[in-house]
């Protein structure tokens, strides 16, 4: 059965009113077509909405409980349409983030994002760029902060972090007293890194930068992530090299150290695929552009 919502709001005013004259100067139509409305409506049922005399309109018990039914259907309806009309204009819904680690970059868009548009639900996964890439290929995620730019039919990627590489050792190391530290005295020492295949791009900027210095990296031990690879360092298993940004990281055992010869531009970007549509997502690209235009000028 079909109601039509129309004869729903008629007979909620009715209800309301028990008065078919004044019901119908609220509605601004004339009574005549008003008690025809309700009339059919209660044909549609197959049952007594109101009890009518001359001198009085009252409810039956059916129509009490259809009114308590209406009431709550149109007011399910117009919250329906208020969530439908926030969906569309990308103010209500869910986004999936992936992000290799929490630069300043992230968590201060996360937070922008978050006090704009407090009714999307954001679900975050900490991967690598690897596997965000292929979340993204296979529409897992709808955002990724990767570690490579990607350009292609499928996914699209923008700048939005810009850093520095640090040297993070052992708080008894050695060459901690010095202010910054030559390539060339961390030659021999065991090295910690990630696995090249979690993130070739990066990995092969890390050693393209040392080996244009005549260093050759002594891998020792891998780890996947920046954090692990902070504390296996605090455990004294090696040394490694850090994107400026996990200084923010504090693990005592710890010291990050600046590198004397100048380091090669450690870029974060924002990855999307290009067939994306939903306004969550370029909401979400307009916040992570307008902190990364801030931090540009904070860097002038």
């Amino acid at each position: 059965m079909k109601i039509d919502i129309r004869k729903m709001r008629y007979f909620i005013m009715v209800a309301e009113e028990l008065n078919f004259s004044r019901a119908a100067e609220r509605l601004r139509m004339a009574q005549p077509p008003l008690s025809q409305e309700i009339r059919k409506l209660e044909e549609e049922l197959g049952v007594k909405l109101f009890h009518r005399t001359k001198r009085m309109v009252e409810l039956t018990d059916a129509g009490k409980i259809f009114l308590k039914g209406s009431r709550q259907t149109l007011l399910q309806l117009e919250k329906t349409i208020k969530e439908t009309q926030l969906a569309a204009e990308g103010r209500k819904g869910n986004l999936i983030i992936g992000f290799v680690d929490s630069t300043e970059i992230v968590i201060e868009a996360l937070n922008k994002f978050r006090s704009r548009f407090p009714k999307v639900h954001l679900t975050l996964r900490e991967m690598t760029t690897e596997q965000q890439l292929e979340a993204l290929y296979e529409k897992h995620i709808h955002i990724g902060f990767i570690r490579s730019e990607q350009n292609n039919e499928t996914l699209a990627s923008e700048i939005c972090f810009e850093e520095s590489l640090r040297l993070v050792l052992p708080q008894d190391h050695p060459l901690v007293s010095l202010p910054e530290i030559p390539l060339q005295l961390i030659m021999d020492e065991p090295f910690i890194l990630f696995p090249r295949h979690l993130g070739p791009n990066f990995y092969d900027l890390i050693n393209g930068y040392f080996w244009e210095h005549g260093v050759s990296l002594n891998v020792v031990q891998e780890a996947i992530q920046m954090q692990t690879i902070v504390n296996l360092v605090a455990t004294g298993m090696g040394v490694s090299v850090v994107p400026s940004s996990v200084e923010s990281y504090i693990r005592p055992g710890v010291i990050y150290k600046k590198i004397k010869e100048t380091t090669p531009k450690i870029n974060l970007y924002v990855g999307w695929r290009q067939d994306e549509k939903s306004a969550v997502v370029n909401h979400f690209l307009k916040v992570v552009r307008e902190v990364y235009a801030i931090s540009q000028l904070d860097h002038q």
